[in-house]
Order: C-alpha cells, then sequence, then structure tokens
C-alpha cells in the first residue's frame, strides 16, 4: 500500500470502539461494507444502470408502492422532505403538520422556510397522534392541501398509527406526506394501500447502511402536481427526477454508488431471510427485548403503551440523574447509545437504538452494563 501511512493515521480516529446503540448512523452489516469497498465506474455505465434499476425494483418490493415511483437521492432524508413542500403545495399553500417531538417540528420549519404556512397538530413528548383529533382539525382547516405525519419519532420512541391517520386525511381528500426516516425498513410501510403520496427514509437508519442515500416514494397524484409546480428548484425537482431515471437508468447528478450497492446487499439479505415479515419481526423482536429489559432495571420509557417504536426507545432516567450522565458512563463501557434529544425532555431521557448490525447477545450485555450504570449513578445520588 503505497500511502498505508494515511490510512492508518485516519483510522486511528475513526477506528471502532463502542457497540452501537444509537439513533443513526449505525453499525452496517459486513457484507455492506465489503461490497462498499468495490472500485468505483461511471453512473452511466451499464453496470451501475443495472444495479439502479434493481434496487428501485426491490424498494418497490418492500415499499409495496404499486402505483407511483421510487427515487434515490443523493442526500440526507431531510432533503426529500424539502422536495414534499417544493414539488407539491402551492406557493402560499396550507399544510397540516403533526408534531409529536423534534422531527415533527423541524417539518415545520421546512414548510415554513419554504414560504407556506404550517397549522399543527401538537402533542406532548411520548404520545402519539389520535385519528379523531387529526380528522377535528381537518374539519376545522378544509383548506390544507397537506398532512404531514412522523411515522416514528425519532426524539420520543414513538410510532404513529400511520394507516389510521393515513385513511382520515384521505377522508378529507389531502395528500399524506410521510417521514419514515427512522421507520422504514423496521416498521411495515404499505404505500398505495395506505393511501400516502409521499414516504421518505435513509439508508443510515434500519436499513444498516452508512449515510448518503435518501430514499422516496411518490404517488401519481403527487407527481401529477409536481408537474404543475413552479419554483421546485433544480436538485429535488421530482418530475426531473423521474424523466432522468426513466430515460438513463439513474438520477440526474452523481449517485451515491457505494450506498446504493449496500442497500441492493440489504434487499437481497431480507430476501434471504424469508422476506419483510420475517425482517420486521426481527426489529419487533429486539426493541421488546430492550423494552423489556430496560423495565427489569427498573426504568420507565417515554412511549405511551401502544405506540412503542420498533426502532428506538426513548428511556426516562430516574430523579436526580441526568440523561448524559447514563450515555457517558455507557460510552466508557464501550456502548454507544443516544443522548435524549428534544425541548423539555433532552436531560431526562437517553435513547437506545436497535437498528443496524447487532445480535441478541450485544443487546443483552449492553442491558447489564446499563443495570450496573444505573446502580452506581444512584448510589452517588
Amino acid at each position: 500500500m503505497q500511502f498505508e501511512d494515511a490510512y492508518k493515521e485516519v483510522y486511528e480516529i475513526v477506528k471502532p470502539k463502542y457497540k452501537l446503540f444509537t439513533a443513526g448512523p449505525v453499525a452496517c452489516f459486513p457484507e455492506v461494507l465489503e461490497i462498499m469497498k468495490v472500485q468505483m465506474f461511471s453512473h452511466r455505465a451499464k453496470e451501475y444502470k443495472q444495479m439502479h434499476v434493481d434496487t428501485v425494483e426491490r424498494l418497490k418490493k418492500f415499499l409495496e408502492v404499486e402505483k407511483g415511483e421510487v427515487l434515490l437521492f443523493p442526500s440526507s432524508g431531510t432533503g426529500v422532505m424539502e422536495a414534499s413542500i417544493r414539488n407539491g403545495i402551492s406557493k402560499k399553500g396550507k399544510v397540516l403538520v403533526t408534531i409529536i417531538g423534534a422531527f415533527g417540528k423541524r417539518y415545520k420549519q421546512v414548510v415554513e422556510s419554504n414560504g407556506r404556512t404550517a397549522i399543527t397538530l401538537e402533542y406532548e413528548p411520548g404520545k402519539a397522534v389520535k385519528p379523531e383529533d387529526l380528522d377535528e382539525i381537518l374539519k376545522k382547516n378544509p383548506d390544507v392541501e397537506a398532512v404531514t405525519i412522523t411515522y416514528n419519532e425519532t426524539s420520543t420512541g414513538v410510532l404513529n398509527p400511520l394507516p389510521e391517520l393515513a385513511k382520515v386525511a384521505k377522508e378529507h381528500d389531502k395528500l399524506v406526506f410521510v417521514d419514515a426516516v427512522s421507520a422504514m425498513g423496521g416498521a411495515d410501510i404499505k404505500f398505495t394501500k395506505w393511501g400516502i403520496d409521499v414516504v421518505f427514509g435513509s439508508s443510515q437508519k434500519a436499513f444498516g447502511v452508512p449515510p448518503g442515500l435518501a430514499i422516496g416514494a411518490f404517488s401519481e397524484r403527487f407527481i401529477e402536481i409536481a408537474n404543475k409546480a413552479e419554483e421546485k428548484g433544480w436538485y429535488f425537482d421530482v418530475p426531473r427526477y423521474i424523466k432522468v431515471q426513466n430515460e438513463k437508468q439513474g438520477p440526474p447528478s452523481t449517485p451515491a454508488m457505494p450506498q446504493e450497492f449496500g442497500l441492493n446487499v440489504v434487499l437481497r439479505i431480507i430476501e434471504k431471510m424469508g422476506g419483510k415479515e420475517k425482517w420486521l419481526a426481527m426489529y419487533k423482536k429486539r426493541s421488546e427485548m430492550i423494552r423489556n429489559g430496560v423495565k427489569d432495571i427498573g426504568l420507565e420509557i417515554l412511549a405511551e403503551p401502544g405506540y412503542e417504536s420498533p426502532t428506538i426507545t426513548a428511556v426516562l432516567t430516574p430523579e436526580g440523574i441526568k440523561g448524559d450522565q447514563v450515555y457517558n458512563a455507557m460510552r466508557e463501557r464501550g456502548f454507544e447509545l443516544a443522548k435524549g434529544y428534544g425541548e423539555g425532555i433532552k436531560e431526562k431521557t437517553f435513547r437506545i437504538g436497535n437498528m443496524g448490525y447487532m445480535t441478541s447477545e450485544d443487546i443483552q450485555e449492553m442491558l447489564k452494563n446499563l443495570k450496573e450504570v444505573i446502580d452506581e449513578l444512584k448510589a452517588k445520588i
């Protein structure tokens, strides 16, 4: 290796030191890391086109997109969040933003920063959006064009009842925009059946791929609106993405090729595991193991019963202990959890992610160390 020292210098900084139970990026599957090492080549070459088309088709199957398009963006999921507003909402149009945590609030910021009006339906952290509340506010605001739903609120560990909420929105003839960043790959999505118009996710969460790739699915109705939209910008112009994908079997600008190869590997792993149901059952089992383990330690979780996330758990700290203390103590033991996130809950929570590559033994070891950490911190109060 001609420049081995350069590699070693960087590796010393970034080499793996912790078992990851983060909110993302997460630990990647070894097979993903292996495929991402392949030497690069032109994204207009036939080999890339073959891989891109195959990845999109596998995603359509996984997300159950029977009508509409799936696109891959070299960005974070937030990029597609902005695309949903710029392509799907008229200038000065109104959007109903449902908020159950920090990332619902982000959608509100995106709506307003793009010159649209946000009307909000907000809940205290730990609560989910209720269909009857959504129905009531839509009756009072018939002129909103779309409803935004954070499927899985990463800051609170709450899974919203997406099918029921989408059904209510459709009864009022509204577009449905879904932030599924920490849900896609870990919670079921039936895009066409549930009447979703936009759903987006990111590579670095439940799919267990490094960051840099966003996934978006778009309904025929949304695409029709986007075709007529003005001032969509250039980078996230959805109709242009669709046109180029149909003509060149790829995106308009340079794709995140290694991440796309990694995602394709994960979709094949899912297939070899026996399909989506078994894959999602794995996530459910992991999250239940963590929640049960946390309760055995004597801790409570933030999410209200019946709405717990399958991919991340927000844990309430005991009186007198801050979330950062737990995070730092676990880090000293070789476990990277996630700090509390969001107004009002940052100090009194820490989060345990179960996305990406991990084993049941990893979870058991983490819980054993967590119990010891909590006991030590309690003793110091």
